[in-house]
């Protein structure tokens, strides 16, 4: 668990409440942005996080084109705010192949974490992405979650 203060409040974030198995997808099929972005909401709506994939989709992608969520070392995370969601849902996705996310290192990506949140709630949202980004600064870790085939793990390995 994280505390993460923004303002005069203080959130804690636990990735294991807004994590489950339903919101897992290890083999996104995607080779391009749009359809990672598309698997990924599909997680959310499936999952019953999203109502509208449609105004969720294009919260994503309008905030793709105002700059990249692709990151460093194979990771992108994808995220939005939209009033589809009344609190921050996330899922991860792990692509079979790596696609082109026009990262900040130029590489491609094959771990992706979508989170939306409400439009007027920002601290979740805030410490999730840096949470997660926290994450990922351990290549063990990265190859962890590429190597199983558990969506269970997948979980355990970002919250150990």
């Amino acid at each position: 668990m994280t505390i993460f203060a923004s303002g005069n409040n203080i959130y804690a974030m636990d990735l294991r409440t807004v994590l489950t198995t339903d919101t897992v997808n290890l083999h996104l099929k995607g080779t391009t942005k749009e359809e990672i972005v598309d698997e990924m909401i599909d997680v959310l709506f499936k999952a019953g996080k999203v109502t509208d994939k449609d105004a969720a989709r294009e919260c994503v992608l309008d905030r793709e084109r105002k700059m990249s969520t692709g990151m460093k070392h194979g990771i992108a995370i994808p995220h939005g705010k939209t009033d589809t969601v009344k609190d921050l849902v996330a899922c991860i996705g792990i692509s079979d192949n790596p696609v082109d996310f026009d990262s900040l290192d130029q590489e491609p990506c094959r771990i992706f974490i979508m989170t939306l949140s409400p439009v007027n709630k920002t601290g979740p949202h805030l410490q999730f992405l840096a949470e997660v980004s926290l994450l990922f600064k351990s290549p063990e870790k990265r190859q962890e979650i590429l190597d199983t085939q558990d969506k269970a793990e997948v979980i355990r390995i970002l919250t150990e």
